[in-house]
């Protein structure tokens, strides 16, 4: 066996990236948070909330009714500016990524991380949002990633 393959190099550059969007993120909009306690969504967001983040829910079909004690907005054009999102955090089919990133980047002025989790990656909207200066993260969870960090 080659022993160099399992010597430790340090972070890699994504860590580094997940790093600094784990202690500098503040508030985190998710996109297809559902209600229902056994979906990874809400297992997610409410880790979130459980460090401090605040978690803004986005699912229009909950729309006007309450996830974790905060409300949820339809899209991400209802989010007030002042609640100063910085994360966008996507738990949508692949396909639905792009109207994501495009809303997002037209409609809240604080942004500054992209993340689609496990199993979510858009190549050309990730490069879209790359393009506008914010970090992207594709397929992976900030739940399984920020304790590392924290």
């Amino acid at each position: 066996m080659n022993l160099a393959v399992l010597r430790d190099t340090g972070p890699s550059p994504i860590d580094d990236d997940i790093a600094r969007i784990a202690r500098t993120t503040r508030c985190i909009a998710i996109v297809g948070l559902s209600p229902n306690e056994a979906r990874p969504s809400w297992g997610v967001a409410r880790y979130l909330k459980s460090q401090g983040y605040r978690i803004v829910p986005v699912n229009p079909g909950h729309a006007g009714s309450t996830i974790l004690d905060e409300r949820v907005y339809a899209d991400l054009r209802e989010i007030p500016a002042e609640l100063a999102v910085d994360m966008v955090d996507i738990f949508r089919r692949p396909e639905a990524v792009p109207g994501i990133v495009d809303d997002a980047l037209a409609h809240l002025p604080n942004l500054a991380t992209i993340w689609m989790q496990l199993g979510v990656r858009h190549p050309q909207a990730a490069a879209r949002a790359r393009a506008r200066g914010l970090a992207v993260v594709e397929d992976r969870c900030p739940k399984i990633e920020f304790p590392r960090f924290l």
